[in-house]
C-alpha cells in the first residue's frame, strides 16, 4: 500500500485528517512545540483504517507518522502528565474551532479526558507515514 501524505488547509480537511489518524497511539513525551517555528509535532503509530476491508474485518495494520501544525501560536495540554513522558495516548479526534477567520483552536482529543489545544493563526497541517506497515495486535473499538 502507497505511503498516506495528507494536508489540511481548512476544516473540512482537518476532519479528513481525524479520521485518518483516529485511534494512533503516541507517548506524551514524544508531542513537541516547537514556539520559534510556529511548529506542534506529533509522532504516532497510525491505526490504518483504509487498510481494513473485507466482512471478517482482519486485525489491521499500524504505520509510523508523522502529524504536524504550523502557525501554532500557543500549545496547552490537559488532563496528562507531562512528567510521565512514557505515557501512551491514544487519538480520538481532531477538532477545530473558528475564532477571528481564519485564526482558531485545533484540540487533539485523547481517550481518558486528555487535551492538546493549539492556537493557530490558521489551519496549516499535514500527516505523513514514514515507513513500513505492521500487523496490528487488535482492531480497536469503542464503547458506544
Amino acid at each position: 500500500m502507497d505511503q498516506l501524505k495528507l494536508v489540511a488547509l481548512d476544516e473540512q480537511d482537518l476532519n479528513i485528517i481525524s479520521a485518518h489518524v483516529q485511534d494512533a497511539v503516541m507517548k506524551i513525551g514524544d508531542l513537541e512545540f516547537l514556539p520559534r517555528a510556529k511548529r506542534f509535532v506529533v509522532p504516532m503509530n497510525r491505526f490504518a483504517w483504509e487498510a481494513v476491508s473485507g466482512v471478517l474485518r482482519k486485525r489491521g495494520e499500524r504505520r509510523q507518522s508523522v502529524l504536524h501544525f504550523d502557525r501554532v501560536l500557543s500549545a496547552k495540554t490537559a488532563g496528562m502528565d507531562r512528567d510521565k513522558p512514557a505515557d501512551i495516548l491514544s487519538l480520538l479526534a481532531i477538532r477545530f474551532a473558528e475564532a477571528e477567520t481564519p485564526a482558531g483552536a485545533i484540540e487533539l482529543d485523547f481517550s481518558g479526558g486528555a487535551t492538546v489545544r493549539l492556537e493557530v493563526e490558521c489551519i496549516e497541517a499535514r500527516l505523513a507515514d514514514l515507513g513500513a506497515a505492521w500487523e496490528a495486535s487488535s482492531l480497536p473499538s469503542h464503547k458506544v
